[in-house]
């Protein structure tokens, strides 16, 4: 696929996991990818941490699902009819999950352009997040951001513990298609902007 058809196929995919897995020798091309990412002073900050175990799965879906609820119950009438039927996992059902996270360690002490700016760090770890979404699209494949979670729970889920923190949990796998807007357009939650509004010229 084309790299600008990639980048306007690209989808937050959620419902349309078919239930399939993702073999490995293409989801470790797609991890290639993302390890190939630009990074503030090469530090590379970031591990991938595949998930397959379905009772593992099954345990984080449901953690995901409580912070689902809670932020539902939180909402004002008219947004919580408008969230109510929004899915926002497709944990079990695409099979592989990839949690990633970022080392503050990794490139040593001195990270060559991270002295005055910290975020570029974990900026990092997105632009490899972004690679292999990308990476996924162009191979047919589906990536859902997974964001309801704590990360004190994600933290201890994966084994990891500070100055490591999980940035990502990504769900990975075949899809029976990509839908043609993003969901949450669909639904009515939010609309995107028009490039106009965000482009400041000078």
């Amino acid at each position: 696929m084309e790299l600008h058809e990639a980048i306007r196929r690209r989808r937050d995919v959620r419902a349309e996991f078919t239930g399939g897995r993702v073999d490995r020798a293409t989801l470790t091309r797609l991890l290639a990818a993302a390890h190939a990412a630009p990074s503030v002073g090469h530090s590379q900050p970031w591990d991938f941490h595949v998930i397959r175990d379905p009772a593992r799965l099954a345990a984080f879906r449901d953690h995901v699902l409580d912070r689902r609820a809670e932020f539902a119950a939180a909402l004002p009438p008219g947004r919580r009819r408008v969230f109510d039927p929004i899915r926002i996992e497709g944990i079990v059902a695409a099979g592989t999950g990839v949690a990633v996270t970022y080392d503050p360690r990794r490139g040593g002490e001195h990270v060559l352009g991270r002295a005055t700016i910290a975020d570029t760090g974990p900026l990092s770890v997105a632009l490899a997040i972004q690679n292999l979404w990308l990476a996924a699209t162009a191979e047919g494949l589906g990536v859902g951001w997974v964001s309801f979670y704590e990360e004190g729970f994600l933290a201890d889920f994966l084994g990891v513990a500070a100055p490591v923190r999980p940035l990502a949990w990504l769900c990975v796998g075949p899809v029976t298609h990509l839908a043609d807007r993003p969901d949450l357009e669909r639904a009515g939650w939010r609309r995107g902007l028009p490039l106009d509004e965000v482009v400041h010229w000078d």
